[in-house]
């Protein structure tokens, strides 16, 4: 960001304030609101901006920001009103937090890899709970399965609790299918919802290993799933019936001939 960007900026997020401090005053809507009541609101913004980052629409990523940014000051708004804290205290205790995690930026004899960083990020959080703040405390309670079990292994891993080689996760994924397999036989339906639990925990990890986010990956393979279905879906009716009635080879083929066509072009969007 250069000196111009930085300047308009300053000004737009003046007029911004301005803006939302006259809509609490005026708006009857936004005048009755709470921060109880913002919170369902705020966990659909960011959803809507998870789903416009897998579509890669950047103009609505920036809707979305925007969107949320709009939330971050509205809290502040209330909280202030309410004596508990104000905009400003939430931009100072970010900033004064972002520069104490940050030694190596702000100190020029620090070099530290990424990989030292995030070690260096946990030590560091873990001290300002007076050195008995547990490692996965940070972890909140609310986070969707997928991206808590990613959370608990990169503070796991920052903690010093990894593999030795990444490679070695392949054998825990292949003994976790085993003893989901091994349930499936027993048919004893609680200990298969561990195991397949443990599968699952343990491909989680081998994806954050390998650098891929869980999340995202699966998305995506949810959007290919659903384009590949509904061309079945759409061929079925073509010939004037429903999957139901169509044969297994006859849906096979028209899968089959789904995949081939996305190798020529992208997945259009849902």
């Amino acid at each position: 960001m250069n000196t111009n960007e930085r300047n308009e900026s300053l000004q737009l997020f003046e007029e911004f304030l301005k803006t939302m401090e006259l809509l609490r005053a005026k708006c009857p809507w936004d005048a009755k609101q709470t921060i109880p009541s913002l919170r369902q609101y705020t966990i659909e913004e960011v959803f809507e901006l998870a789903d416009a980052i897998v579509e890669e629409s950047w103009e609505d990523v920036r809707k979305e920001l925007g969107d949320i940014l709009m939330h971050i000051v509205f809290y502040s708004l209330i909280a202030n009103e309410e004596g508990k804290f104000s905009l400003a205290d939430v931009l100072r205790g970010e900033n004064d937090k972002l520069i104490y995690r940050h030694p190596h930026v702000f100190d020029p004899s620090s070099r530290l890899t990424a990989r030292e960083v995030e070690e260096q990020w946990e030590d560091l959080k873990i001290r300002e709970g007076n050195g008995h703040r547990r490692v996965l405390e940070g972890v909140p309670r609310s986070l969707p399965p997928i991206t808590k079990a990613l959370r608990i292994q990169e503070k796991a891993s920052a903690a010093g609790f990894d593999w030795e080689e990444k490679s070695q996760v392949w054998e825990k994924v292949e003994e976790e299918l085993t003893e989901t397999r091994m349930a499936e036989a027993e048919e004893n339906h609680r200990a298969l919802e561990g195991e397949i639990g443990d599968l699952l925990f343990s491909v989680i990890n081998a994806a954050r290993l390998y650098g891929v986010d869980p999340s995202m990956a699966l998305e995506r393979s949810n959007k290919k799933f659903i384009h590949r279905f509904n061309y079945v879906e759409a061929g079925a009716r073509s010939q004037g019936k429903t999957l139901r009635e169509m044969q297994p080879s006859e849906l096979d083929a028209l899968w089959e001939t789904a995949k081939a066509e996305e190798k020529d072009a992208k997945i259009p969007k849902q």
